[in-house]
């Protein structure tokens, strides 16, 4: 029974000592008015939270299935198409979609679109 309850405390010990240091590394998420966003920005980062999350990365030039977006309008050219880094191109993908990547352009009226490019001008 000792044996067993020493295991036990070593195993706790170990979890919690494990856990302590996950979250070291985990940067908390900023606020909209730490990043300096106004309201259709900060509009535009919620449906980016919303629909391009899952893929693309926004402060990361290496993505999750998409390219990462980290400067994407800082660019001459998007880096998997090589079309211009522009607001209509950019527009263009996000509403029809592109090879792997799904059209929006159903889900996203006008004003979110604007809103989403306004965000990415941010990144």
């Amino acid at each position: 029974m000792r044996r067993i309850t020493r295991y036990l405390r070593g195993v706790i010990a170990v979890l919690l000592s494990v856990g302590c240091f996950a979250g070291c590394n985990v940067e908390r998420r900023k606020s909209d008015a730490e990043l300096g966003l106004n309201t259709q920005q900060a509009a535009g980062r919620r449906i980016y939270d919303r629909h391009c999350d899952q893929c693309h990365e926004p402060y990361s030039s290496s993505g999750k299935k998409g390219p990462g977006l980290k400067g994407v309008f800082k660019k001459e050219y998007l880096s998997v198409s090589g079309l211009p880094a522009n607001d209509d191109r950019v527009s263009e993908i996000v509403r029809l979609g592109r090879s792997k990547m799904p059209a929006f352009g159903q889900t996203l009226d006008q004003q979110q679109l604007q809103d989403l490019l306004a965000y990415m001008h941010t990144l």
